[in-house]
């Protein structure tokens, strides 16, 4: 079937060869059922999967409606997390990267802004992105504020993955006759393979590390349905031997944005992590995802595995089903119209390879964007003269005063001595590896 151009929207000509240049020319199926009715001013719901192409899909709608002339806050975007800001951030700064005069700002919890003095009353357009989780964590009252504020002639546009009974009312409260838009959320079998196991209860955190040392993955994804199961599971993994660390609601900021770049950085095997939690994260090639709990609603679920075989990638989804999980088993089930692949746990033997370790190990700069560091600067430090192989430098995260550099763990000594030795930007700094 050939997929709508963009060429075929009401866009303007400055936009329409900025997409042509990033790429873009097809539209997802999310973006072709939502674009019409955003650039037509409607209100809209749209449900849909990450990854799906949503951040386009409003991105666009809301630069449509801006007067890069008119000094103003004019488009507001609400997200659960941090690191969902930032990557909607990103996105719009590269599609409005055509269009002088537009300036995109985050704010987020946990750092330094002025309290009370954002002014809302220019808002054309208002985006609440992934409002399900936004709900899930206790915003409604905060989101309610925020609705109130902005002036009643906006647009509002709600991205949501799941629509449940409290996301429905949540938009009667403050949305004009919304256009629908569901994208079928189901995975293709071929791209993202299922394994089921039943399991007694008393087995499911043994399970997982038999898991990660039958299968080996470079970077897994386990879900857990509380904080303390995720703690307990942490523990274990830790105790046996794998690199694994917890991501909950309640870490601190500083906490989670190291654990958060030490697993992008494939220094971390296996993050463990709730639903909320792990809201917002954009892992690429995660080879393995893991419910060691059932997820309480199917949506959720495909929504955990859809994490793995992104793109043209192909993933793996492992779900461990004790006796009390079997409805929302076959709730799922019967959701995805197939039947669920039962594996055998004999099968589960450890592959050959000795103790799994991440392929690379974490470098803390204690230096970032407060000196003006950026990666290109710690790239060429390690590089530069006969220095590290760029190919076994990985992602390189730079926050406000440290900086985390993924190294191969082959040559992470030699690169250490090379930047202890050296200067970045003429300045020497304190730097440890995080493990």
């Amino acid at each position: 079937m050939n997929k709508a151009k963009f060429s075929t929207l009401q866009l303007p000509q400055n936009l329409l060869s900025n997409l042509d240049s990033l790429g873009y020319t097809s539209m997802t199926a999310i973006q072709a059922e939502s674009l019409p009715a955003v650039l037509d001013g409607r209100d809209v719901i749209a449900q849909a999967k990450t990854g799906s192409g949503k951040t386009a899909a409003f991105g666009l709608g809301l630069l449509t409606n801006i007067n890069p002339r008119w000094f103003a806050i004019q488009a507001l975007v609400l997200c659960p997390t941090r690191e969902l800001a930032d990557q909607v951030a990103q996105e719009i700064r590269r599609l409005a990267r055509c269009i002088d005069n537009i300036k995109v700002i985050t704010l987020c919890g946990g750092t330094p802004m002025a309290r009370g003095t954002l002014e809302l009353a220019g808002v054309k357009t208002l985006v609440l992105d992934e409002a399900d989780r936004m709900v899930d964590m206790g915003f409604i009252e905060e989101i309610v504020g925020i609705v109130r504020a902005c002036p009643r002639s906006r647009q509002t546009l709600m991205f949501s993955a799941t629509y449940p009974d409290n996301i429905r009312k949540l938009a009667e409260q403050f949305m004009k006759q919304p256009h629908m838009v569901k994208v079928e959320a189901l995975h293709d079998a071929g791209q993202i393979e299922q394994w089921w196991y039943e399991i007694d209860p008393d087995q499911r955190l043994d399970i997982v590390a038999r898991v990660l040392h039958s299968v080996r993955p470079t970077s897994a994804l386990a879900f857990c349905n509380t904080k303390q199961r995720c703690k307990e599971l942490v523990a274990e993994l830790q105790q046996a031997g794998f690199s694994a660390e917890a991501l909950y609601g309640e870490l601190e900021q500083r906490d989670r944005d190291q654990i958060l770049a030490r697993f992008a950085g494939k220094t971390i095997t296996a993050l463990v992590a709730t639903d909320v939690a792990a809201r917002g994260l954009d892992i690429k090639d995660l080879d393995l995802v893991i419910n060691v709990d059932v997820a309480h609603d199917p949506e959720v679920h495909i929504h955990r595995i859809g994490r793995t075989g992104r793109g043209d990638k192909h993933g793996l989804a492992l779900t461990l089903v004790s006796p009390s999980d079997a409805r929302r088993a076959a709730s799922i089930e019967e959701y995805q119209k197939a039947d669920l692949a039962w594996e055998e746990l004999a099968d589960l033997k450890p592959a050959p390879g000795g103790p799994l370790q991440p392929p690379m190990v974490m470098l803390e700069i204690a230096g970032g964007k407060r000196e003006k560091l950026r990666p290109g600067d710690i790239l060429g430090a390690l590089t530069g003269e006969g220095g590290v192989d760029g190919k076994q430098v990985g992602k390189i995260t730079v926050f406000e005063f440290n900086t985390f550099v993924a190294l191969d763990r082959h040559i992470a000594q030699q690169a250490f001595e090379r930047l202890s030795a050296g200067k970045i930007k003429a300045k020497s700094y304190k730097m440890r590896f995080v493990e």
